[in-house]
C-alpha cells in the first residue's frame, strides 16, 4: 500500500472519534496490562498454595458467581448514580479486593475474596459500555466497540506474557502489580472522562410536536399576542429491570448471545483438555490459543472497516456459523497446526461478532436505560462463564470430544438460525425514550448495507 493509502486507512480507522473515548480507551487498555490475576488464579492455587485442582476449580466458579451477581446491579449503579461513579467504584474494588486476594491465605477467606474480586472486576462492563454508546456518534459505535475491544486483546497478550516472567519472582507481585495499575485506572477516569448519563429528568417531545419558539404563536396573530400554550414536553419513561425483561427481542437478543458465548468459551477449558488427550502438552496449547489473541490484534480494525456498515443481522448469522463451526472442526484435529487453523476459523467469528452484536445492544436500549440493557446482556456472558465449562466437561467426560465439538456445531446452527428469524424484520416501532428519540416513531433497529446510519441519529446524545 502507498503511504497515502495508509494514512487514509488509518484516518478512517482511528479518526473522527472523541478525545473522551479515547480516554476510555487507555483505560481500558492499562486495566488490560493489569489483568494478571484470573489468568494465573488457577496456577497460583495448585502450584503456589498448593491446593487441588478441584478446589482451583470452586474458587473459578466463585469468582464467576460474583460477576454474575454484580452484572445487574453494575447496571442499575450505571443508570442511577452514573457511568463515571460507577467506573470509579468498580476499579477501586478491584484495586483493593486483588490486593487484599495475594495475602489471604485460609481457603474460605481466599474463596470469599476471590468472590469479592470477580463481583467488582465485572462491575465496570456495563458502565463502559454505556459510556461509550453516550459519547460516540451512533455511525461510529461499531468502529468504537470494535477498537476497544482490540485495546482489551492486546492488553491481554501483553499481561500474559508480562505475568509468566513476574511469576518467576513471586505471585504476590501479581497481585500487588494488578492493584496498582487498577488504581491507575481510576486516576484516569478520575481525571479525564466527564459524566455521560444523559439527565434522569431530561423531556423528549411528543410526536408531531414542536416546541420552538417560532411555532408557539398562533397563525395569523400580531407579534404582540400572547402566545398558544405548546403541548407540555413529556418526560423520558422510566426504565426498571421488569423494563428489560419484559423486552421480549432484546431478551431474545440476549439468550442468543448467551449461546454464541458458550461456544467461545470452550477454548479455555475444554479445548486444553481435549489437545491433552491428543498428546500434547501444554506449551502445544499456549501456542495454539495464542493465534487467538494475535489474530485479533493483527485483523479487529481491518475487518471492522469491511463490516461496520453492514448488515448485522447476517454478521451475527455469519458469526454464529463460524464460531459453531470452527469449534466443530475441532473433531477432525489432532496435531498443533490443525488445532491453530480450527482457532482461525472461530476467531473469524469472535472478530465479526463482539462489535456487532455490542452495536446492536445499543441500538435495542433506551438511553436512559442503557446502564440497565448492559447489565442485562452483561449477565449472558457471566452465566455462561460459570455453565459453559460445567456443561461441556460433562460432555466430554462421558461421551467424549467428537459429541462436544458436533454439539457446538449444533448450536452455532441454532443461534444463526435465531438471529435470522429475530432480525429479519426491518423496523420496529418504538417508545418514547429509546435510541436517540424525540417522541414516537418507526426507527430502522437494523441497518442496511445502504443506509447504515438511522436519519435521526445526527448528534451524540
Amino acid at each position: 500500500m502507498s503511504v497515502t493509502a495508509l494514512r487514509r486507512a488509518a484516518r478512517e480507522s482511528f479518526g473522527g472519534l472523541p478525545s473522551a473515548f479515547w480516554w476510555l480507551f487507555t483505560s481500558t487498555l492499562v486495566n488490560r496490562l493489569g489483568g494478571f490475576v484470573a489468568t494465573f488464579l488457577a496456577l497460583y492455587l495448585t502450584v503456589d498454595r498448593g491446593y487441588s485442582p478441584a478446589y482451583a476449580g470452586l474458587v473459578a466458579a466463585v469468582y464467576g458467581l460474583g460477576g454474575v451477581v454484580s452484572s445487574i446491579g453494575a447496571g442499575v449503579m450505571t443508570d442511577r448514580l452514573g457511568r463515571r461513579p460507577t467506573l470509579l467504584a468498580s476499579q477501586l474494588g478491584t484495586s483493593a479486593s486483588v490486593a487484599v486476594l495475594g495475602f489471604v491465605e485460609h481457603p474460605v477467606a481466599i474463596a470469599v475474596v476471590a468472590g469479592l474480586v470477580g463481583m467488582a472486576s465485572n462491575a465496570s462492563r456495563p458502565a463502559v459500555q454505556a459510556m461509550m454508546a453516550d459519547i460516540v456518534a451512533p455511525e461510529d459505535r461499531i468502529r468504537a466497540f470494535a477498537l476497544n475491544y482490540w485495546a482489551i486483546n492486546l492488553g491481554f497478550a501483553l499481561s500474559a506474557t508480562a505475568a509468566g516472567l513476574i511469576a518467576e519472582h513471586g505471585y504476590l507481585l501479581l497481585f500487588l502489580g494488578e492493584a496498582t495499575l487498577t488504581a491507575v485506572c481510576a486516576l484516569l477516569v478520575f481525571a479525564r472522562l466527564p459524566e455521560s448519563r444523559p439527565e434522569p429528568g431530561a423531556a423528549v417531545r411528543t410526536a408531531g410536536t414542536d416546541t420552538t419558539a417560532s411555532d408557539t404563536t398562533t397563525s395569523g396573530s400580531t407579534a404582540s399576542a400572547a402566545p398558544e400554550a405548546a403541548p407540555a414536553p413529556e418526560a423520558a419513561p422510566s426504565v426498571s429491570l421488569w423494563t428489560v425483561l419484559r423486552d421480549g427481542r432484546f431478551m431474545a437478543v440476549v439468550g442468543l448471545n448467551f449461546l454464541v458465548a458458550t461456544i467461545f468459551l470452550q477454548a479455555y477449558v475444554t479445548l486444553p483438555v481435549a489437545m491433552s488427550r491428543d498428546g500434547l502438552s501444554s506449551s502445544d496449547y499456549g501456542l495454539a490459543i495464542a493465534g487467538n489473541g494475535v489474530l485479533i490484534i493483527l485483523l479487529q480494525i481491518p475487518v471492522t472497516r469491511l463490516i461496520e456498515h453492514r448488515d448485522p443481522a447476517r454478521l451475527l448469522v455469519l458469526s454464529s456459523l463460524l464460531a459453531g463451526y470452527g469449534f466443530g472442526l475441532t473433531a477432525f484435529a489432532g496435531s498443533t497446526a490443525l488445532y491453530a487453523l480450527t482457532i482461525l476459523v472461530w476467531t473469524l467469528g469472535e472478530i465479526i461478532n463482539s462489535p456487532t452484536q455490542m452495536g446492536l445492544v445499543v441500538r435495542l436500549s433506551p438511553v436512559h436505560g442503557r446502564g440497565r440493557y448492559q447489565g442485562m446482556y452483561t449477565l449472558s456472558w457471566s452465566v455462561a462463564a460459570v455453565t459453559a465449562p460445567l456443561a461441556g466437561g460433562v460432555v466430554l467426560d462421558r461421551f467424549g470430544p467428537d459429541l462436544l465439538w458436533s454439539l457446538t456445531a449444533a448450536v452455532g446452527t441454532v443461534a444463526a438460525a435465531g438471529y435470522w428469524l429475530l432480525l429479519r424484520r426491518p423496523a420496529t416501532p418504538r417508545p418514547q425514550g429509546s435510541e436517540n428519540t424525540g417522541g414516537p416513531r418507526d426507527v430502522p433497529v437494523l441497518p442496511t448495507a445502504s443506509a447504515h446510519k438511522d436519519p435521526a441519529e445526527t448528534s451524540i446524545p
